[in-house]
């Protein structure tokens, strides 16, 4: 690649990052300027007077603390979840044999384009009879259930370019079904599990509608941030605080973990990282 086109691609990728980062520096004006500056545009500087007002009162008058834990607490627990369980069965999927097999693959995968809408009746019904409602795991166990139409895809996906002569080796050295996941798959498949840890993590921690369906007293921060907005009054300056602190984590998680998430994306080969 020329130094020319090089500079090209270098400028362009700049040009976006600069547009991608305008509505954060605005949500950032908005949460330090009193709304009265900024109503006709955060990025007038007519008047600029810098103010920690709006932090103070989300932190005073809506339970942001609780509804940051709780919201660490779901995903990470939908996370966690996940990670264990995915593996295995993309692993039973791929790699075993047993009735029905590419039926029920089928119709998990199948489930990925099912909308959340669907089965929101049928899941408060069921809550409301087994007492779940407002419980933790009236969310936690959809996040897990609905994760796996695209979490075993993707692992699935991974372990397609498995070299299977390991497994055979395996096999030789009279490893049985579990051995050869625990001993011999799960060690180099590393790099796709992280990848359904990072997706799983990113989307639990933005849902908003089956906590906000399921839960009332201890709500996650989309949630919280949707009680922030007022009726009549918009209160963009305590919005803009409460989508700061829930940007921070994921934003966090995902810088991180970037080069894993990229690495699941790329490495096919099935070698141990």
């Amino acid at each position: 690649m020329s130094g020319r086109a090089r500079f090209l691609i270098t400028a362009i990728v700049g040009v976006i990052a600069v547009i991608w980062m305008i509505p954060v520096i605005g949500i950032i004006v908005l949460s330090i300027r009193p709304p009265a500056e900024v109503v006709l545009g955060w990025w007038r500087l007519d008047h600029v007077t810098l103010t920690l007002d709006a932090w103070r009162n989300v932190w005073s008058k809506y339970p942001l603390l609780q509804s940051l834990i709780t919201t660490i607490k779901l995903a990470g627990l939908a996370t966690l979840a996940s990670m264990l369980l995915t593996p295995a069965a993309a692993y039973a999927f791929h790699f075993l044999k047993f009735p029905f097999r590419r039926t029920l693959l089928i119709i998990i995968i199948n489930a990925f384009v099912l909308p959340q809408q669907v089965v929101v009746i049928p899941l408060f019904q069921l809550w409301r009879q087994t007492g779940l409602l407002d419980n933790i795991l009236a969310v936690l166990i959809p996040y897990v259930g609905l994760s796996f139409a695209w979490s075993i895809f993707l692992v699935k996906n991974f372990l397609e370019d498995f070299p299977k002569e390991l497994i055979e080796a395996a096999k030789i050295d009279g490893a049985g079904p579990i051995q050869v996941f625990f001993f011999v798959v799960l060690p180099n498949s590393v790099t796709s599990i992280i990848a359904v840890g990072i997706l799983q993590f990113l989307w639990c921690w933005n849902a908003l509608f089956l906590p906000l369906l399921f839960l009332r007293s201890d709500v996650p921060l989309p949630v919280l941030l949707a009680r922030i907005a007022g009726t009549y009054d918009l209160n963009w300056d305590m919005r803009s605080v409460a989508a700061l602190v829930t940007t921070i984590v994921p934003l966090a998680v995902f810088v991180i973990f970037q080069r894993h998430f990229a690495a699941g994306a790329q490495t096919r080969s099935g070698t141990k990282e």
